[in-house]
């Protein structure tokens, strides 16, 4: 059945004007992305259908261009609009934490670290720049590895704080895996990183082992 045949209120973009987006199921949300259907399909139908291939909504909007533009009813043009969303979307949730935000409690840090780095498809080790106020300066992402290790050499991130005059950092890495436990390698690199940091009078505050949609604090777990 066409969308336009539905009862109104059930039409996902008039369910969004009336009870908000929190109202509309993962497919309706998508349906209102794609506006159209195909043959046989409405919008719905289709999303739905898609959601299904790819396992879950956030699969199908992490796919890499080739297995998105493989599925029915999508191709490049719908790739690059939702590659825009997505970018709209990271840039939203980290404006408010652009330079100048104090990084004063776990929570925000692990909320900023997040939103940077859970969908990185490989492991990522960065840094938060912050000055002696504990101000960000910036955010480095110093060093990337395969789906399940990076090289981190401590002498780089010493070099990469200088460079930037910071008085402490916080460090991070995410395990694409998913989960969240730091291993007994990262602890040894972050007491490695500590030393040499503290050679150079620079504070580690810090190291967050991001996992998806969590974050695993080495100060919160006393491992500092």
């Amino acid at each position: 059945m066409k969308l336009a045949d539905w009862p109104k209120q059930e039409r996902p973009r008039e369910k969004l004007l009336t009870l908000g987006a929190c109202a509309l199921t993962d497919a309706e949300l998508l349906a209102i992305f794609l506006r159209t259907g195909i043959s046989g399909l409405n919008a719905v139908e289709l999303s739905a259908q898609l959601i299904q291939r790819f396992g879950s909504l956030r699969a199908l909007l992490a796919a890499n261009r080739q297995d998105f533009c493989a599925a029915k009813g999508l191709g490049d043009a719908k790739f690059v609009q939702l590659q825009a969303v997505l970018e709209m979307a990271r840039r939203y949730l980290l404006e408010p934490l652009q330079r100048g935000a104090v990084f004063c409690n776990a929570e925000d840090t692990r909320n900023y670290l997040i939103a940077r780095l859970r969908d990185e498809p490989h492991e990522v080790f960065a840094m938060l720049l912050l000055d002696a106020q504990h101000r960000l300066i910036a955010f480095k992402a110093v060093f990337q590895g395969t789906i399940d290790s990076a090289a981190v050499h401590p002498r780089v991130l010493v070099k990469t704080a200088l460079d930037h005059q910071a008085a402490a950092v916080i460090l991070a890495h995410n395990h694409p895996s998913g989960v969240a436990e730091p291993s007994e390698a990262d602890r040894q690199i972050t007491q490695r990183i500590c030393d040499a940091m503290a050679l150079m009078d620079i504070r580690v505050l810090d190291h967050f082992v991001i996992g998806d949609g969590q974050a695993v604090s080495f100060a919160e777990r006393g491992l500092l």
